[in-house]
Protein backbone atom coordinates (compact mmCIF):
# COMPACT_ATOMS: atom_id res chain seq x y z
CA UNK A 1 0.00 0.00 0.00
CA UNK A 2 1.35 3.49 -1.00
CA UNK A 3 1.78 6.14 1.69
CA UNK A 4 1.40 8.88 -0.86
CA UNK A 5 -1.57 10.98 0.21
CA UNK A 6 -4.46 10.16 -2.05
CA UNK A 7 -5.29 13.30 -4.19
CA UNK A 8 -9.46 14.35 -3.68
CA UNK A 9 -11.86 16.88 -1.30
CA UNK A 10 -11.63 16.62 2.23
CA UNK A 11 -13.54 18.56 4.68
CA UNK A 12 -11.79 20.84 7.06
CA UNK A 13 -13.86 23.07 9.77
CA UNK A 14 -16.30 24.33 7.28
CA UNK A 15 -13.90 24.30 4.20
CA UNK A 16 -13.93 21.66 1.27
CA UNK A 17 -10.14 21.66 0.64
CA UNK A 18 -7.67 19.09 -1.85
CA UNK A 19 -6.22 16.92 -0.06
CA UNK A 20 -2.58 18.33 -0.38
CA UNK A 21 -4.18 21.31 1.26
CA UNK A 22 -5.88 20.13 3.88
CA UNK A 23 -4.56 20.92 7.93
CA UNK A 24 -5.04 21.20 11.19
CA UNK A 25 -2.50 23.34 14.14
CA UNK A 26 -0.38 21.31 15.45
CA UNK A 27 -1.61 22.13 19.09
CA UNK A 28 -4.79 20.45 18.23
CA UNK A 29 -5.33 18.15 20.87
CA UNK A 30 -6.52 15.18 18.64
CA UNK A 31 -2.94 15.35 17.48
CA UNK A 32 -1.23 15.74 20.98
CA UNK A 33 -3.20 13.72 22.81
CA UNK A 34 -5.44 11.74 20.62
CA UNK A 35 -8.31 13.57 22.11
CA UNK A 36 -10.51 13.14 19.58
CA UNK A 37 -13.47 10.27 18.02
CA UNK A 38 -13.78 9.10 14.75
CA UNK A 39 -16.23 6.97 12.61
CA UNK A 40 -16.27 5.11 9.28
CA UNK A 41 -19.59 4.62 7.02
CA UNK A 42 -19.03 2.87 3.90
CA UNK A 43 -20.58 3.96 0.50
CA UNK A 44 -22.45 1.60 -2.35
CA UNK A 45 -23.66 3.05 -5.61
CA UNK A 46 -22.73 6.41 -3.77
CA UNK A 47 -25.42 5.91 -1.04
CA UNK A 48 -24.37 5.81 3.02
CA UNK A 49 -24.94 2.73 4.69
CA UNK A 50 -26.38 2.19 8.53
CA UNK A 51 -25.23 6.00 8.71
CA UNK A 52 -28.03 7.35 11.13
CA UNK A 53 -26.37 4.24 13.76
CA UNK A 54 -22.64 5.47 13.02
CA UNK A 55 -24.07 8.95 14.08
CA UNK A 56 -25.45 7.67 16.81
CA UNK A 57 -22.53 6.11 17.90
CA UNK A 58 -20.49 8.99 17.39
CA UNK A 59 -22.44 10.77 19.78
CA UNK A 60 -22.17 8.25 22.45
CA UNK A 61 -18.61 8.24 21.97
CA UNK A 62 -17.95 11.84 22.10
CA UNK A 63 -20.39 12.10 25.22
CA UNK A 64 -18.16 9.49 27.37
CA UNK A 65 -15.08 11.63 26.64
CA UNK A 66 -17.53 15.26 27.65
CA UNK A 67 -16.67 15.95 23.75
CA UNK A 68 -18.74 18.77 22.05
CA UNK A 69 -20.88 17.60 18.60
CA UNK A 70 -19.71 20.82 16.55
CA UNK A 71 -22.66 20.58 14.25
CA UNK A 72 -25.81 18.82 13.62
CA UNK A 73 -25.75 15.24 12.91
CA UNK A 74 -28.31 15.96 9.65
CA UNK A 75 -26.12 18.85 8.71
CA UNK A 76 -22.90 16.31 9.05
CA UNK A 77 -24.93 14.19 6.84
CA UNK A 78 -25.25 16.93 4.57
CA UNK A 79 -21.45 17.54 4.35
CA UNK A 80 -21.02 13.39 4.11
CA UNK A 81 -22.86 13.19 1.07
CA UNK A 82 -21.54 16.56 -0.33
CA UNK A 83 -18.18 14.94 0.08
CA UNK A 84 -19.19 12.18 -1.68
CA UNK A 85 -20.34 14.24 -4.58
CA UNK A 86 -17.47 16.23 -5.04
CA UNK A 87 -15.32 13.21 -4.71
CA UNK A 88 -17.65 10.99 -7.13
CA UNK A 89 -17.27 8.16 -4.42
CA UNK A 90 -19.28 5.21 -6.20
CA UNK A 91 -17.99 2.15 -3.17
CA UNK A 92 -15.75 2.84 -0.50
CA UNK A 93 -15.96 4.61 2.86
CA UNK A 94 -16.34 8.20 4.33
CA UNK A 95 -14.25 9.18 7.32
CA UNK A 96 -15.10 11.85 10.12
CA UNK A 97 -12.93 12.49 12.88
CA UNK A 98 -13.55 15.39 15.76
CA UNK A 99 -11.14 16.68 18.51
CA UNK A 100 -11.15 18.52 21.12
CA UNK A 101 -9.39 21.15 18.95
CA UNK A 102 -6.18 23.36 19.49
CA UNK A 103 -5.74 24.12 23.13
CA UNK A 104 -2.56 25.34 24.82
CA UNK A 105 -0.84 22.02 25.35
CA UNK A 106 -2.07 20.93 29.43
CA UNK A 107 -3.22 17.71 30.33
CA UNK A 108 -7.12 19.15 31.48
CA UNK A 109 -9.68 20.02 28.73
CA UNK A 110 -9.49 23.43 27.71
CA UNK A 111 -12.71 25.15 29.53
CA UNK A 112 -13.85 26.50 25.87
CA UNK A 113 -13.23 23.55 23.13
CA UNK A 114 -13.14 24.48 19.53
CA UNK A 115 -13.87 21.47 18.12
CA UNK A 116 -11.93 20.18 14.95
CA UNK A 117 -13.81 18.28 12.50
CA UNK A 118 -12.28 16.74 9.40
CA UNK A 119 -13.31 14.23 6.75
CA UNK A 120 -12.29 12.56 3.59
CA UNK A 121 -12.98 9.77 1.39
CA UNK A 122 -11.45 6.46 0.87
CA UNK A 123 -12.16 4.73 -2.55
CA UNK A 124 -12.32 1.21 -1.69
CA UNK A 125 -13.61 -2.30 -3.53
CA UNK A 126 -16.09 -3.93 -0.41
CA UNK A 127 -18.18 -6.14 -2.12
CA UNK A 128 -16.10 -7.60 -4.58
CA UNK A 129 -13.15 -7.88 -1.91
CA UNK A 130 -10.98 -10.55 -2.96
CA UNK A 131 -10.39 -11.42 0.88
CA UNK A 132 -14.35 -12.71 1.13
CA UNK A 133 -13.47 -15.24 -1.32
CA UNK A 134 -10.30 -16.79 0.03
CA UNK A 135 -10.87 -16.08 3.28
CA UNK A 136 -8.18 -14.38 5.79
CA UNK A 137 -5.71 -15.57 8.28
CA UNK A 138 -5.03 -14.15 11.91
CA UNK A 139 -2.66 -14.67 14.67
CA UNK A 140 -3.78 -14.19 18.37
CA UNK A 141 -2.02 -11.64 20.48
CA UNK A 142 -2.37 -10.00 24.39
CA UNK A 143 -4.82 -7.38 24.28
CA UNK A 144 -3.05 -4.31 24.82
CA UNK A 145 -5.56 -1.52 24.88
CA UNK A 146 -7.30 0.71 27.61
CA UNK A 147 -9.73 -0.04 29.23
CA UNK A 148 -12.98 1.73 27.42
CA UNK A 149 -12.65 0.44 23.85
CA UNK A 150 -16.18 0.81 23.68
CA UNK A 151 -15.44 4.39 22.87
CA UNK A 152 -14.66 5.04 19.03
CA UNK A 153 -11.34 6.58 20.22
CA UNK A 154 -8.26 7.71 17.94
CA UNK A 155 -6.06 6.63 20.13
CA UNK A 156 -5.28 3.45 18.05
CA UNK A 157 -1.60 2.67 18.55
CA UNK A 158 -2.10 -0.68 19.99
CA UNK A 159 -4.89 -1.78 17.45
CA UNK A 160 -1.86 -0.69 14.87
CA UNK A 161 0.70 -2.34 16.31
CA UNK A 162 -1.35 -5.64 16.15
CA UNK A 163 -2.11 -5.57 13.12
CA UNK A 164 1.25 -4.84 11.77
CA UNK A 165 2.31 -8.20 13.88
CA UNK A 166 0.03 -9.89 12.04
CA UNK A 167 1.58 -8.78 8.46
CA UNK A 168 4.83 -9.62 10.05
CA UNK A 169 3.76 -12.81 10.77
CA UNK A 170 2.76 -13.28 7.13
CA UNK A 171 -0.84 -13.42 8.25
CA UNK A 172 -4.05 -10.68 7.70
CA UNK A 173 -4.86 -9.11 11.01
CA UNK A 174 -5.06 -9.86 14.93
CA UNK A 175 -7.38 -11.31 16.95
CA UNK A 176 -6.60 -9.82 20.78
CA UNK A 177 -6.90 -12.10 23.81
CA UNK A 178 -7.38 -10.97 27.16
CA UNK A 179 -7.56 -13.67 29.78
CA UNK A 180 -7.52 -16.57 27.05
CA UNK A 181 -10.69 -14.99 26.10
CA UNK A 182 -10.80 -12.79 22.48
CA UNK A 183 -11.98 -9.52 22.59
CA UNK A 184 -11.61 -8.85 18.96
CA UNK A 185 -9.55 -8.04 15.83
CA UNK A 186 -7.35 -5.09 15.17
CA UNK A 187 -10.65 -3.03 13.21
CA UNK A 188 -13.41 -5.69 13.29
CA UNK A 189 -15.42 -7.78 15.74
CA UNK A 190 -14.70 -11.59 16.03
CA UNK A 191 -17.39 -14.30 15.11
CA UNK A 192 -16.96 -17.88 15.28
CA UNK A 193 -19.80 -20.59 14.30
CA UNK A 194 -20.10 -23.27 16.55
CA UNK A 195 -20.56 -27.24 15.31
CA UNK A 196 -24.65 -26.94 15.98
CA UNK A 197 -24.42 -23.83 13.14
CA UNK A 198 -25.42 -21.19 16.24
CA UNK A 199 -22.92 -18.39 15.98
CA UNK A 200 -21.34 -16.83 18.81
CA UNK A 201 -19.42 -13.20 18.96
CA UNK A 202 -18.34 -11.77 22.22
CA UNK A 203 -20.73 -9.53 24.03
CA UNK A 204 -20.83 -5.84 24.47
CA UNK A 205 -18.81 -4.10 26.96
CA UNK A 206 -15.92 -2.17 27.58
CA UNK A 207 -13.78 -4.44 26.19
CA UNK A 208 -14.61 -4.13 22.43
CA UNK A 209 -16.41 -1.75 20.14
CA UNK A 210 -20.40 -2.03 20.05
CA UNK A 211 -19.73 -2.54 15.64
CA UNK A 212 -22.56 -1.17 13.93
CA UNK A 213 -22.28 -4.29 11.40
CA UNK A 214 -22.15 -6.94 14.47
CA UNK A 215 -25.53 -5.09 15.18
CA UNK A 216 -27.02 -5.47 11.96
CA UNK A 217 -25.60 -9.19 11.19
CA UNK A 218 -27.07 -9.93 14.62
CA UNK A 219 -30.35 -8.20 13.55
CA UNK A 220 -30.44 -10.46 10.40
CA UNK A 221 -29.39 -14.10 11.93
CA UNK A 222 -32.36 -13.89 14.68
CA UNK A 223 -34.28 -12.61 11.38
CA UNK A 224 -33.23 -16.11 9.88
CA UNK A 225 -33.87 -17.83 13.40
CA UNK A 226 -30.34 -18.46 13.71
CA UNK A 227 -29.40 -19.19 17.50
CA UNK A 228 -26.99 -16.34 18.53
CA UNK A 229 -24.76 -16.47 21.56
CA UNK A 230 -23.08 -13.36 22.96
CA UNK A 231 -20.56 -14.54 25.00
CA UNK A 232 -16.53 -14.46 25.44
CA UNK A 233 -15.08 -17.76 23.81
CA UNK A 234 -11.64 -18.92 24.18
CA UNK A 235 -8.89 -18.99 21.70
CA UNK A 236 -9.29 -22.76 21.54
CA UNK A 237 -12.96 -22.28 20.97
CA UNK A 238 -12.25 -19.92 18.26
CA UNK A 239 -9.43 -22.58 16.84
CA UNK A 240 -12.06 -25.32 17.26
CA UNK A 241 -14.77 -23.45 15.83
CA UNK A 242 -16.68 -24.79 12.42
CA UNK A 243 -16.29 -21.05 10.64
CA UNK A 244 -15.21 -18.29 12.20
CA UNK A 245 -15.41 -14.67 10.59
CA UNK A 246 -14.90 -10.53 10.90
CA UNK A 247 -17.55 -7.58 11.02
CA UNK A 248 -16.65 -3.94 9.78
CA UNK A 249 -18.01 -0.80 8.03
CA UNK A 250 -14.73 -1.10 5.98
CA UNK A 251 -15.26 -5.12 4.79
CA UNK A 252 -18.56 -5.75 6.07
CA UNK A 253 -18.22 -9.88 6.50
CA UNK A 254 -14.44 -11.35 6.05
CA UNK A 255 -14.21 -15.42 6.16
CA UNK A 256 -11.40 -16.24 8.51
CA UNK A 257 -9.83 -19.55 7.54
CA UNK A 258 -6.44 -20.04 9.54
CA UNK A 259 -6.33 -18.88 13.34
CA UNK A 260 -2.34 -19.18 14.66
CA UNK A 261 -1.06 -22.77 13.13
CA UNK A 262 -4.98 -24.07 13.17
CA UNK A 263 -6.84 -24.55 10.05
CA UNK A 264 -10.80 -23.64 10.49
CA UNK A 265 -12.49 -26.05 8.39
CA UNK A 266 -11.66 -26.86 5.64
CA UNK A 267 -9.62 -23.70 5.23
CA UNK A 268 -12.11 -22.42 3.08
CA UNK A 269 -14.85 -19.33 3.49
CA UNK A 270 -17.69 -21.58 5.06
CA UNK A 271 -21.21 -21.80 4.00
CA UNK A 272 -23.06 -19.90 6.79
CA UNK A 273 -20.66 -17.36 6.94
CA UNK A 274 -20.91 -16.77 2.93
CA UNK A 275 -24.66 -16.44 3.81
CA UNK A 276 -24.56 -14.46 5.78
CA UNK A 277 -21.80 -11.81 3.98
CA UNK A 278 -24.82 -12.71 1.19
CA UNK A 279 -27.68 -11.25 3.03
CA UNK A 280 -25.52 -8.20 5.04
CA UNK A 281 -24.09 -7.02 1.22
CA UNK A 282 -28.45 -7.43 0.44
CA UNK A 283 -29.40 -5.21 3.54
CA UNK A 284 -26.02 -2.74 2.92
CA UNK A 285 -27.06 -2.37 -1.13
CA UNK A 286 -31.26 -1.20 0.81
CA UNK A 287 -29.81 1.29 3.07
CA UNK A 288 -27.62 2.89 0.56
CA UNK A 289 -30.30 3.62 -1.48
CA UNK A 290 -32.43 4.58 1.20
CA UNK A 291 -30.39 7.07 1.73
CA UNK A 292 -29.83 8.13 -1.99
CA UNK A 293 -33.58 8.45 -2.33
CA UNK A 294 -34.29 10.64 1.72
CA UNK A 295 -31.22 13.09 -0.28
CA UNK A 296 -33.13 13.33 -2.91
CA UNK A 297 -35.91 14.16 -1.62
CA UNK A 298 -34.37 16.65 0.73
CA UNK A 299 -33.02 18.53 -2.50
CA UNK A 300 -35.91 18.62 -3.91
CA UNK A 301 -37.62 20.06 -0.99
CA UNK A 302 -35.10 22.88 -0.50
CA UNK A 303 -35.97 24.13 -4.15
Amino acid sequence: MSNAIPPGITYVNDRFLEASEATVSIFDRGFLFADAIYEVSSVLEGGLVDNPAHLARLQRSLGEVDLPLPLAPEKITGLQRELIERNRLHEGLVYLQITRGPANRDFAFPSSPQPTLVMFVQHKKIVDNPAAKSGISIITSPDLRWARCDIKSVSLLAASMAKQAALDAGADDTWMVENDRITEGSSNNAWIVGSEGNLITRHLGSEILPGITRSVVLRLAQEEGLEVEERAFTVAEAKSAAEAFSTSAASFVVPVVRIDDRVIGDGKPGPLTREIRKRYIKSAMESARSDIDEARSNSQESR
